[in-house]
């Protein structure tokens, strides 16, 4: 019983470990979302299918700063045409430590993070409404540790976009379920070569 419990607390502290070794100074962080519900806050909810890459590279410990690219369709629950969305422009991700600020972690290797984004982007719809201009958006995240490179992340995030078109700002709040891979830099090097 004792082998089993101390193996049990050894096999999360390595786990712990891990998530910590993955967001550390010159490493990289690759992923996706793969859903995103949409819940407008000017023009009523609906659905939103997009791809949205997005890769950073981690600056110090804990803090990674990169780009993005979203292009997709939603459809607001009024009637409303679908429209078009397209974005692209940079992030930053900041992984808050265990314990820090009196913040534990949920899970032992997972991680919460908040992320930010400021681009260019914009919503168009057949012959009414677009906008265009200043992408912004803001929210909270956790990254559950699957294996030591790969984290499940759920994020929850204001989004929007403000500047010219028939709407001067569209607002929504997404919830978005998705991957990342976290790569050290030597492992980057060796893939970026072997695409070569």
């Amino acid at each position: 019983m004792k082998k089993l419990i101390l193996t049990g607390i050894l096999a999360v502290a390595g786990l712990t470990a891990t998530a910590n070794a993955q967001i550390q100074k010159g490493n990289w962080m690759v992923g996706s979302s793969i859903v995103a519900s949409n819940f407008g806050l000017n023009t009523g909810g609906g659905y939103n299918i997009s791809l949205q890459p997005k890769a950073a590279y981690f600056i110090q410990d804990n803090v990674a700063v990169g780009g993005y690219v979203d292009l997709g369709f939603n459809k607001v629950t009024n009637g409303s045409p679908t429209n078009f969305v397209y974005k692209v422009g940079a992030l930053g991700r900041y992984y808050v430590s265990p314990g820090e600020k009196g913040v534990d972690n949920l899970l032992h290797h997972g991680r919460w993070f908040f992320e930010g984004n400021l681009g260019v982007g914009g919503t168009s719809t057949e012959g009414s409404n677009s906008t265009t201009g200043l992408d912004f958006g803001a929210g909270p995240g956790y990254s559950y540790f699957i294996t030591p490179n790969i984290g499940v992340e759920g994020l929850v995030k204001y989004n929007g976009v403000a500047g010219f078109g028939s709407e001067g700002l569209t607002s929504t709040l997404t919830f978005n379920v998705g991957f990342s891979i976290y790569l050290p830099t030597s492992k980057g090097k060796q893939i970026i070569n072997d695409v070569k």
